[in-house]
């Protein structure tokens, strides 16, 4: 397999589509067609966990923090940053970085948060924008079952837990002036009008290029007429953060007990005690101050975030309690995400690596320490 087949891989899991704009997500070093040797996982990508990937014959670094993040002027090792890149581009390691896609995936960072709390009824806390669009195009009516099924096998009619689902026809049967399309077919410029149905269908962004192409191979005519437009609709399967419930209420202090040793931190920081029960909690990996507004207008008791400031913690205003578990805690099981589904997506891969074929670093890279 090549680097390039374990990108579409992942891609297909948390599309790079939907990494945030500030961000520095995909192949950030090496070759798309370097065959590779084996995959280590790892939460960032630092000097040694470069070490450990030449050591267990990995050539591919999939990363959940990009190393390079806000660019990079010159490679003389000054920084751990320069170092590390210049260390796998001597020792042609590839590093790939998914970041903020993973964030937004439904069964991403979030999700897997929510599984080590117990929390069910899970829904998207900030359900992301702007990601379903809408296909319009006319097909001639004895054509329109091929159209449709090809749309749909590219994926189109997907949204939320739905498949071949978001279609509608219009127009079949009342033609006239332009409601008609007159393309010409054969070698004689023979102009033939045919009776057509508008097709209208739903996807998700990412399956733009996919849909088109699937549209025109599938369609008879040589010129096809389509609008694609994007829906005002939220999309309830991506976004950022996730809120659930807990199976039985708990008090502040228990739930906070609960968050340290499940979350395997040193400590909690947390706003001020509000004296009620905990059962709707809110969670989001990585720096997530900025979404306590959304937390507390969901309802939930407790956010379980990280890199809070200390004016952050006076926004609880009396209404939730916020936790600070840490950065590198709150994400940690990321990278058992991602060893777990790329070893059920990649079976038979390099038999004959010693040791296993996607392995999970053993590095700790938190820089935080606790006294």
């Amino acid at each position: 397999m090549k680097v390039q087949d374990i990108i579409q891989i992942l891609d297909d899991f948390a599309p790079l589509a939907y990494s945030e704009g500030f961000d520095n997500t995909g192949l950030l070093v090496g070759d798309r067609n370097a065959e590779v040797s084996g995959i280590l996982v790892t939460l960032d990508t630092l000097e040694e966990v470069v070490d450990e990937a030449i050591a267990k014959n990995c050539n591919l670094i999939v990363s959940f923090h990009p190393i390079i993040f806000s660019g990079l002027k010159k490679l003389t090792g000054n920084s751990y940053v320069e170092r590390t890149v210049q260390k796998a581009i001597k020792n042609d390691i590839n590093i790939f970085a998914i970041h903020t896609a993973l964030d937004n995936a439904w069964n991403g960072v979030n999700a897997m948060i929510c599984e080590k709390l117990n929390l069910s009824n899970r829904k998207v806390l900030i359900p992301n924008e702007g990601s379903i669009k809408k296909l319009l195009t006319f097909v001639p009516v004895k054509d329109a079952a091929n159209v449709r099924e090809a749309l749909f096998n590219a994926g189109a009619g997907e949204i939320g837990n739905y498949s071949n689902c978001s279609f509608n026809v219009t127009g079949q049967g009342s033609f006239n002036g332009n409601e008609a399309s007159n393309p010409t077919v054969g070698n004689k410029g023979e102009t033939h009008f045919e009776e057509e149905v508008q097709m209208g269908i739903t996807f998700h962004k990412h399956k733009q290029n996919d849909i088109l192409k699937a549209l025109f191979n599938a369609h008879p005519y040589e010129e096809v007429a389509y609008e694609i437009t994007t829906l005002e609709n939220k999309n309830q399967q991506l976004g950022m953060g996730m809120i659930g419930e807990l199976s039985d209420e708990v008090s502040e202090e228990d739930f906070l007990s609960f968050i340290k040793k499940t979350m395997q931190t040193g400590c909690v920081r947390h706003s001020k005690f509000q004296h009620k029960k905990i059962k709707k909690v809110a969670v989001l990996g990585g720096s997530g101050s900025f979404a306590i507004k959304a937390a507390k207008a969901a309802g939930a008791d407790a956010y379980v975030t990280a890199d809070l400031k200390y004016h952050d913690f006076f926004t609880a205003e009396n209404e939730i309690l916020l936790c600070d578990i840490g950065h590198y805690e709150s994400e940690q099981y990321t990278k058992d995400l991602l060893v777990s589904f790329l070893t059920k997506k990649i079976s038979n891969f390099a038999p004959a690596l010693p040791g296993g074929r996607i392995v999970l670093s053993q590095i700790n890279t938190n820089p935080i320490s606790y006294f």
